[in-house]
């Protein structure tokens, strides 16, 4: 424990001590004012951590009991109860005329509340507002705000009067000594500790409040229901909370809407303490022109309107809810009407449970049954409030018959002082006749011993202990009853006034007994709280508004979002979206297409596919990272839309970027049988189930562990019997079976190793082939025949130079004849022939320099695991990158992009066929002397036929502008066009393929 030691060289800067009462020590004040230092014993040792303790403590308690606390009995936080005490005080009652705010709130400012003008004037608003408060407790005049959020115009415009509600359920009886008083602030006056409430207050207008370190929430509920409930406690004390709920069936708010009850209402009530959800009243109708259109009757409570305007154009505005054509608010003074028309075609039902989803039309309603009892904070059930709310009824009640009792024996001991006076009116005429002085004429009164007849049984009828009944009708006065008869008019001397005497002391009498039976009987006090209880309940209680509703469940957007083929489409630029297949019509055969997407110059669609709308879509991004949305999830949008950005849906960081966008397929029993691969651009690889990501959380999951400048190039789905292909930016390649890699349990792991790389190399595309069995001889026979089957295809001898002899049967790249010579002459059968073209892939390589080539995958043999692979083009160190390599389709196009801003596209069939090693031939144009590079490649799949791939009407092998055709062909259409470098080699062969 840390202590503060106050030493003789720190005393003049240091407070004087507190003494053990907390004030500053008084008793060390030197008279004179001198110099002399207080003696060392006066200082005293104070724990930091005490008094750290101990004042924050006050400070909480000060908070929470004398702030934002109700109390469990009027259900009125401090200022609240200030607020209708200084109006009823100052006459601002129900059936009196409206007083200025800014006078209200000055009065109680002034006299009980000393926090600031702004406080109370707030509290004072929410008193008289009808969307804040199920029975307002202040009538207010003015604008005193709106659902809409406007703000209260200031209080020198308003002006206020107490509710009837106030004044005959919470205020009356406060000068009956119902209630505690307190001194005010400033000892000045006096303040109520609690009103005497008649009717449960803290249910019937709810409260919210936060303190330190505890908060109380508690929802309004209808007055009616309420006061029924708290007769029926008070007829059941062990009524049960289902017992309960038959009566209050939940919460009751003051803007209406519906309330999803069941099983989590029940509990908050049990316990104190739950969250429910609450939605607006939507009615479906159907609009002028024939739409269908959602009116919005009621808000969910506790939601302003204008609140939820807002939301409902921002879901609409960033196409996170489509299908919505306008907004309007046709709210009047009356209620709200706010119309949401549909479009045609567009399901109600998955609308309104996407508008459930992301907009304020549906709420949470937090319950927390906290409130002050006996001056500390106590958690209560619904039926704790309702039984702590009868006892302090019955304290009341009780109180208030004790002062009644009270106040009939001393009317009825003036009375009977009087009525001795009238039965002996000449002998107290003369006596006071006869004094010197009223005080003379008092004493003379008192000490005589007076006579009159049936004195006796009025003192029996009165019954009050403090003057007893004597014996005889012989009576003294007491000074009151003295006092009453020098006061006493002389018309009152008359024999009919002792006769109203005589009758009014009878009437006294009674209520003497029937206070003293009340007090004397728990149950006439019930008797009196419960007929109280019932009159409240009938003179103010009002209709439901908030409709409860059954629990129904969490129902599944997914189960009104209809089951439909759509395409997905993925941009380079990272836009997505969503279109129905339907929305593609189809065409003839040859016809031009149709736009995929709306993209910009620099933009083009690099990922397209059809799924199931209900489908699971995985995002994996160059940082490791896998993403999961619901096809549905992605913004719809026409065939010509652009889409949605990705940053928008997924949370992306800096550069990362999405790699890899695949559907997961619906089958439980293919995700089984389905693996993922992964590859990063140093070289590692990874198999993982594709199940272990059947669940992603929306702030993603990590796929792959990445280290230093690691970076994740590839994902891929594949079967155990598929083959591995991988790529590097030196012109290796190395395929190899996917059945060597065993399956990771870890998301966690980093892999093991694909290819070896050389220093500086680095791994460019990861693709997955199907596996061919196949002998190299059989590999070299069916090459060979297959090339000589394209000369004679094409009638172009060039064909035979651009696959000069299979380069010559060098598999890996060393220069070294790998099985040329093993060719038979008779070469390969027909059938074979037919088996091995079925199992053929195209692979397309494209290097920086612009040239690309396709290869039949038989050129790639299957290895081991780990090696450095075959070369894929000329030999390395000529300072040209390979690109990209992955399999293509006859009927796909590619998208080329230099790092000079220039973007090609062109069709996959105007590439040439040509060997391994060979360089290709010219795919994109570059100068000699530029330094603009080929930097990206991306395949467009199915491209059409015609090279209109955009649907313009014009050939896309134009994108540079020039009027030339970028793609192979240029120049007259031979594929060995000179290179322009003036030495006649075959740009297919390459400057001296090997």
């Amino acid at each position: 424990m840390s202590e503060h030691q106050i030493s003789p060289e720190n005393e003049e800067n240091t407070p004087p001590p507190r003494t053990p009462n907390g004030d500053a020590g008084g008793g060390n004040i030197i008279p004179n004012g001198g110099d002399t230092p207080p003696p060392a014993s006066s200082h005293a040792q104070i724990s930091l951590e005490e008094e750290m303790r101990h004042s924050y403590l006050d400070y909480a308690m000060s908070v929470i009991v004398a702030r934002a606390l109700p109390d469990v009995r009027d259900g009125l936080k401090p200022v609240q109860r200030r607020i209708l005490y200084a109006m009823k005080e100052s006459g601002y009652d129900w059936n009196r005329g409206f007083r200025k705010s800014s006078r209200i709130v000055g009065e109680v400012m002034s006299k009980y509340h000393p926090h600031g003008e702004s406080a109370i004037y707030e509290a004072l608003v929410r008193l008289a507002q009808d969307f804040t408060m199920r029975s307002m407790l202040v009538e207010g005049q003015g604008n005193f705000g709106s659902m809409d959020d406007d703000p209260p115009a200031a209080m020198r415009y308003t002006e206020a009067r107490l509710q009837r509600l106030s004044s005959e359920g919470l205020l009356e009886d406060m000068e009956r000594d119902t209630v505690d008083f307190q001194s005010n602030y400033d000892e000045t006056d006096e303040e109520p500790l609690v009103l005497p409430a008649r009717f449960p207050n803290l249910l019937v207008n709810g409260a919210q409040g936060i303190a330190v370190g505890m908060a109380t929430s508690v929802p309004p509920h209808n007055l009616g229901e309420v006061v029924a409930a708290c007769r029926a406690c008070i007829r059941d004390p062990e009524i049960s909370t289902d017992d309960l709920m038959k009566i209050i069936p939940g919460p009751d708010f003051p803007t209406g809407g519906a309330l999803l009850g069941g099983r989590k209402l029940r509990e908050a009530y049990k316990e104190g303490r739950g969250t429910l959800r609450a939605r607006a009243q939507v009615e479906q109708e159907t609009g002028r022109n024939g739409r269908d259109v959602l009116v919005i009757k009621e808000v969910a409570p506790g939601v302003s309107k204008g609140l939820l305007l807002d939301r409902l154009a921002h879901v609409v505005r960033e196409k996170i809810v489509t299908g919505i054509s306008d907004i309007r608010d046709e709210s009047a003074r009356g209620g709200v009407r706010v119309v949401i028309e549909l479009k045609r075609g567009v399901m109600p039902e998955l609308v309104l449970n996407l508008l459930w989803k992301h907009t304020p039309m549906q709420s949470h309603v937090g319950i927390n049954l906290r409130a002050i009892h006996k001056g500390r904070p106590r958690q209560f059930s619904v039926r704790e409030i309702l039984t702590t709310f009868i006892a302090f009824r019955e304290e009341v009640v009780a109180r208030r018959t004790a002062w009644n009792l009270a106040r009939a024996r001393a009317r009825a001991h003036v009375a009977l002082g009087l009525t001795v006076a009238v039965s002996n009116i000449d002998a107290i005429i003369a006596l006071i006749r006869g004094a010197s002085g009223p005080e003379e004429a008092r004493a003379a009164l008192m000490s005589r011993v007076w006579h009159a007849s049936g004195l006796r049984e009025l003192q029996t009828l009165i019954a009050d202990p403090a003057h007893p009944a004597s014996e005889s009708d012989e009576y003294r006065l007491s000074e009151i009853q003295a006092r009453a008869i020098l006061e006493l008019r002389l018309q009152r001397l008359t024999a009919l006034e002792r006769d109203k005497l005589t009758a009014e002391i009878r009437e006294l009498s009674l209520e003497i007994e029937e206070a003293l039976s009340v007090l004397r009987s728990r149950e006439k006090t019930l008797a009196i709280v419960d007929a109280e209880l019932a009159d409240i309940g009938e003179r103010f209680s009002t209709p439901r508004r908030t409709e409860l509703v059954e629990h129904i469940g969490d129902q599944s957007i997914e189960d009104l979002i209809q089951r439909e083929q759509v395409v997905i489409t993925l941009t380079h630029g990272g836009y997505v979206k969503r279109v129905p297949v339907a929305s593609y019509r189809a065409q003839r055969r040859g016809g031009k297409g149709r736009n995929a997407m709306s993209t910009h110059d620099d933009d083009f669609v690099s990922t397209a596919f059809v799924t199931d709308s209900h489908a699971r879509l995985l995002f994996f991004s160059s940082r490791g990272m896998a993403y999961s949305l619901m096809a549905w999830e992605l913004p719809e949008g026409g065939a010509a839309a652009r889409g949605k950005s990705l940053v928008n849906l997924l949370p992306l960081e800096g550069d990362e970027m999405i790699t890899a966008l695949l559907p997961m397929p619906s089958d439980p029993d293919e995700r089984k049988e389905t693996d993922l691969l992964f590859a990063t651009n140093g070289g590692s690889v990874r198999r993982n189930r594709l199940s272990d990501f059947e669940s992603v959380k929306s702030n993603g999951k990590i796929a792959m562990k990445l280290r230093g400048d690691a970076r994740l190039i590839g994902v891929a789905t594949a079967r155990g019997g598929d083959d591995v292909l991988l790529a590097t930016a030196r012109r290796r390649v190395l395929r190899f079976p996917m059945s060597v890699l065993r399956v990771f349990n870890s998301r966690a792991s980093m892999g093991v190793r694909g290819i070896r790389l050389s220093e500086g190399d680095r791994v460019i595309s990861l693709a997955i082939l199907s596996h061919a069995e196949a002998t190299t001889e059989e590999r070299y026979a069916y090459l060979a025949e297959s090339r000589a089957r394209r000369i004679a295809a094409n009638g172009d001898a060039a064909i035979e130079d651009e696959a000069a002899a299979i380069e010559e049967g060098d598999d890996d790249g060393d220069g070294d004849s790998d099985g040329a010579d093993v060719v038979s002459a008779d070469g390969i059968d027909a059938e074979r022939y037919a088996e091995m073209a079925a199992g053929e892939q195209m692979i397309l390589s494209l290097s920086s320099d612009g040239y690309g080539k396709r290869t039949s995958s038989y050129y790639y043999p299957a290895k081991g695991r780990g090696g450095r692979g075959v070369l894929n083009g000329a030999r390395e160190g000529d300072g040209v990158e390979m690109v990209s390599v992955f399999p293509v389709l006859d009927g796909d196009g590619v998208m080329l992009i230099t790092d000079g801003g220039r973007m090609i596209r062109t069709n996959v069939a105007d590439i040439s066929i040509i060997g391994r090693v060979s360089r290709g031939v010219r795919v994109l144009r570059i100068g000699e002397d530029s330094d603009e590079n080929l930097v990206s490649v991306t395949r467009l799949a199915e491209a059409s036929a015609d090279g209109d791939s955009d649907g313009d009407g014009d050939s896309d092998g134009d994108s540079d502008g020039d009027g030339d055709s970028a793609a192979v062909g240029e120049e007259g259409g031979s594929d060995g066009a000179d290179n322009g470098d003036g030495d006649g080699a075959d740009d297919a062969g390459g400057e001296g393929d090997e």
